[in-house]
């Protein structure tokens, strides 16, 4: 369910827009969109698991209030992410 620490470290590392940077948006955004699709894929097999379904409605709207804050910031940033994790058609 929970991403490994390699797996975060990877993202970081893909996605950072400086040395060091693990804060930024599209780090963020990143790093939930896996833990979101992990979530995903265990409630394929856990229909009824309504606790985790709450706080993936959570990261959810967490990822959806960081989009919107990159779009409003600069477009370039918003466009290029959702491109690079495929987020929007």
């Amino acid at each position: 369910m929970s991403i490994t620490a390699e797996r975060k470290a990877e993202l970081i590392k893909e996605y950072a827009t400086k040395d060091g940077d693990t804060g930024s948006p599209e780090v963020q955004i990143a790093i939930l969109t896996e833990r979101i699709s992990n979530l995903t894929d265990h409630f394929k097999e856990h229909k009824g698991d309504v606790h985790s379904r709450r706080g993936l409605l959570k990261m959810v709207s967490r990822r959806r209030r960081l989009l919107d804050y990159l779009r409003k910031v600069e477009e370039n940033r918003y466009q290029d992410t959702i491109k690079r994790l495929g987020i929007r058609k």
